[in-house]
């Protein structure tokens, strides 16, 4: 079933065409990329008690016993050993029949980031989908609120939740990340971090004139007037996205100012076109499929399901 909005972008002339032709010719499935690991430095403590490797080469933490898991440095970390999944990726996404993704909405303060991903997510879980949602804001009540809007700060802010996206990504769910994130790099980053066609770059492209219109918490009167420094647009650069998988714009073909929902069907033609989700006239027959196989009775009910 594929759903459409009258004046809304189709994918086919946005700006990302070429993106999104890579994005398709990526959906082959491939082993998630790990963490680039280096050999830990001789004398690295950690949590092993005293372990060391020569210069060069990977620390182990067997003290020249054999049979022990070889290790490594990550970072700052030490003593450090991928752990492989006992459950693959492809199986959690069969049991929930979708694709995990990454749609990674970015733009100014004002532009409708959260609320086109807000009502996305609703539409998703009314067809059936399993998502998440990662707020700017809400993510600074928690994980990042030690972090301020310096352009470090910043950085880490993105790194940080590139990889909570990834984690929820690859456990097969449709996450969405609502943050301004203004710098390409950043952005870069955590697109690398991602297996191919796993990240979709959602450009709101809405002009700084209707972002501070808007102005829904007052932030650029603000900014105007040197209250707050460091904002985005006005004293902090933003660095719209070159090539993204989608590009959301305000206004339809005839100049009419686009509703979130128009918006929000757009993305979700999108994700349609690319086969991130499945046909939702067969919402459960992936999960009944997966009970089978844990069930060896085969008496299972799955009528309700």
């Amino acid at each position: 079933m594929r759903l459409s909005a009258a004046g809304a972008c189709s994918p086919a002339h946005s700006p990302a065409t070429a993106r999104l032709a890579s994005v398709r010719a990526a959906r082959a499935p491939c082993r998630v990329r790990q963490v680039a690991a280096v050999p830990a430095a001789a004398g690295a403590n950690g949590a092993s008690g005293g372990n060391s490797a020569a210069p060069g080469a990977a620390a182990s933490n067997s003290n020249g016993a054999a049979g022990h898991l070889e290790v490594y440095r990550v970072g700052n970390a030490t003593n450090i050993r991928w752990f492989e999944v006992m459950v693959e990726r492809e199986d959690k996404e069969r049991l929930l029949g979708q694709r995990g993704c990454m749609l990674w909405f970015t733009g100014l303060s004002g532009s409708g980031k959260s609320t086109v991903a807000c009502t996305l997510e609703h539409m998703l879980h009314e067809l059936g989908h399993f998502t998440v949602l990662l707020d700017g804001d809400n993510i600074r009540h928690g994980l990042n609120k030690d972090l301020g809007f310096s352009a470090e700060d910043r950085a880490e802010n993105i790194r940080r939740i590139g990889e909570v996206a990834k984690l929820f990504a690859d456990s097969g769910a449709v996450t969405m990340t609502s943050f301004i994130s203004p710098y390409r790099a950043d952005r870069d980053m955590v697109r690398e971090r991602c297996r191919p066609g796993e990240f979709l770059e959602v450009h709101m492209a809405v002009p700084i004139e209707v972002c501070e219109a808007r102005d829904p918490k007052g932030l650029y009167k603000k900014a105007r007037a040197g209250l707050i420094k460091n904002f985005t647009g006005i004293d902090d650069p933003y660095e719209a996205p070159l090539a993204p998988e989608i590009a959301v714009t305000p206004y339809d073909e005839e100049g009419n100012m686009r509703s979130p929902r128009q918006m929000a069907l757009q993305i979700l033609d999108t994700l349609q076109e690319l086969g991130y989700l499945r046909d939702p006239a067969m919402p459960t027959l992936a999960v009944a499929s997966a009970l089978q196989r844990k069930h060896s009775d085969g008496i299972l009910d799955f009528s309700c399901l």
